[in-house]
């Protein structure tokens, strides 16, 4: 889709042009449209290209120190301008994702009711049962091809933020569109807004949300089941995306819906594939093959379960058995190791649960340890991977365990955001000798120890969920595979590897966003196509699907809009 291509023939003229974002321009207005489209007099009188609008944005946004003030200037834009905003973030990715994505977006959540301006996406409620496909008829938008929703209850490390989680689907469908050019007018945020249990939002008076207790049971399995069938109904070509649901949720749901509507689940999929993709970096850099490594994983929530069941999938395409592969992931929750007597294993933990005798064979035995460093110097992990929202959870000790029987351990504090994380990359560096190759879940400056400069890579799902999607979208694909988020996983390895130039990133810079995104979408438009969940076109004819869909923010030209 090009941008002529998403200009519609409209009549809209004067004031209520300049009230619709997706075709105001603002002074970019040349004087020829502006005498065309009744414009005269309710614009200043200078015209700006769109490189000067650019510039002028940019000094307004950064007048202001606080992220989320910036956050604020940067959706007001977005109100205003469609097309302007996009081009700023695009070309100024680097700087603008942390603002309008992890971690900023948290503190928009928690403060949503109070800096909400203006309507985006859909907010659906227990009091629309019955009428949801109606809810879905009534949004202006018909073609529909990307639905981000969220249920509210973990947004990142942050928990139920009731109604407030809806600035997830909106960042993340921002970044659909700036990173892989789906068009905005294609995609669609929606709340799943079935209450709240955080006390504070139900005591404010200014919340804006559903006001009553979290839908729970059977009552909010058919919320769900109806939202699944309207979409189907309603926007029968789109794709689904599952995104901070609470883990016993986000599994479940993923389970029951994923070959019923191409779908998927963000926090457990997409995560999966840039952890992995962060490890076969960091492998590179070490000289080191997967096969040979074992696992240590610090919390078995979603997050964990995804990235345990996508290394498995490396591990067995890297030819190891299904013992073999269990032999060398360990997983740990609150409660110490995660095994088989334990009476208190969540139901979605015990396919990853050990046996007695595996313990046995990993020279474990009771009573098992529970000190972190204690388990890591009998298990002896290369690889160590943090999910638990608790900050200081990789104590130095523990880093110092990893370094003692590793020469390049791979640490990976994962938590979101910043407050959360289960280590600091100086704390890593610094028990590790310099050693350690490092990548965290939020956004970290680079680090000098001993006279060397680390970069500090963030994994960042931003670098996997909008090509996956793109590839999807273009393959016309039935169902999302794990194979397809392997193939994104080494795909971005690739552009790591290429990128790392010595300053130990396991991550490329954001700046090629959108380079990556169009890679992953290909690979994974071939592997849709391979498996056949996905449309038969050669390779030839997926680029040139590729090329006529993905979107770049400029303004049309003077005759695209009708003036000659």
């Amino acid at each position: 889709m090009t941008t002529r291509e998403t200009l519609k023939p409209h009549s809209l003229r004067g004031e209520a042009i300049l009230h619709d974002p997706t075709l105001n321009k603002d002074a970019a207005f040349t004087h020829a449209e502006r005498r065309h489209l009744g414009l005269e007099g309710l614009l200043p009188p200078a015209v700006l290209t769109m490189a000067q609008q650019v510039e002028m944005s940019l000094s307004q946004i950064l007048a202001k120190d606080e992220p989320l003030e910036q956050y604020i200037g940067l959706i007001a834009l977005l109100d205003r301008n469609e097309t302007l905003f996009y081009r700023v973030l695009l070309e100024n990715l680097e700087r603008f994702t942390p603002v309008i994505y992890t971690p900023t977006v948290g503190l928009a959540c928690q403060r949503y009711s109070y800096i909400y301006r203006r309507p985006r996406g859909l907010f659906i409620t227990p009091e629309d049962r019955g009428q949801i496909v109606e809810r879905l008829r009534e949004f202006p938008r018909r073609g529909i091809r990307l639905i981000v929703v969220t249920d509210n209850e973990r947004i990142l490390g942050l928990g139920d933020q009731g109604m407030g989680g809806m600035g997830i689907p909106v960042g993340k469908l921002i970044l659909y569109s700036v990173a892989a050019g789906i068009h905005p007018s294609l995609c669609l945020p929606v709340s799943l807004d079935v209450g709240t249990d955080n006390a504070a939002l139900l005591e404010d008076p200014f919340y804006l949300g559903h006001r009553a207790r979290r839908l729970r049971g059977a009552d909010y399995d058919s919320l769900v089941e109806e939202f699944v069938k309207a979409v189907k109904t309603v926007f029968p070509n789109a794709l689904l995306q599952w995104e901070d649901f609470k883990k016993a949720n986000a599994l479940r749901l993923l389970e029951r819906y994923q070959l019923r509507l191409p779908s998927f689940n963000d926090d457990i999929q997409g995560t999966a594939a840039v952890m992995l993709a962060g490890i076969l970096s960091g492998l590179h850099l070490a000289g080191q093959k997967l096969r040979d490594q074992r696992v240590l994983f610090v919390g078995t929530g979603a997050a964990g379960i995804g990235i345990g069941n996508l290394i498995s999938t490396a591990f067995k395409a890297d030819g190891l058995n299904e013992a073999e592969i269990r032999q060398r992931k360990l997983f740990l929750d609150s409660g110490g190791i995660v095994h088989a007597g334990r009476a208190d294993v969540e139901s979605h933990k015990r396919a990853v649960m050990w046996t007695a005798a595996e313990l046995a064979t990993a020279g474990l035995a009771e009573p098992l340890p529970t000190k972190l460093e204690v388990i890591i110097e009998a298990f002896r992990p290369t690889v160590l991977i943090g999910t638990t929202g608790t900050p200081g959870e990789f104590t130095p000790a523990a880093i110092r365990a990893m370094a003692k029987h590793c020469e390049r351990p791979l640490i990976f504090p994962l938590s979101n955001p910043t407050s959360k994380t289960e280590c600091t990359p100086t704390e890593a560096l610094q028990n590790s000798d310099g050693r350690a190759l490092v990548a965290t879940g939020s956004p970290f400056e680079p680090v000098l120890f001993n006279g060397r400069k680390h970069v500090i890579g963030q994994c960042n799902n931003v670098f996997i969920f909008p090509g996956v999607g793109l590839g999807v979208l273009i393959a016309g694909a039935s169902q999302v595979t794990d194979s397809m988020f392997l193939v994104a996983a080494k795909t971005l390895a690739e552009f790591a590897v290429a990128d790392a130039s010595g300053s130990g990133s396991l991550f490329p810079s954001l700046s090629q966003l959108r380079e990556i995104s169009r890679a992953i979408g290909f690979k994974v438009a071939q592997t849709a196509r391979d498996e056949g969940t996905g449309r038969k076109l050669d390779d030839a004819h997926l680029e040139a699907a590729l090329a006529k869909f993905i979107w770049y923010p400029d303004y049309p030209a003077q005759a695209a809009a009708g003036i000659q």
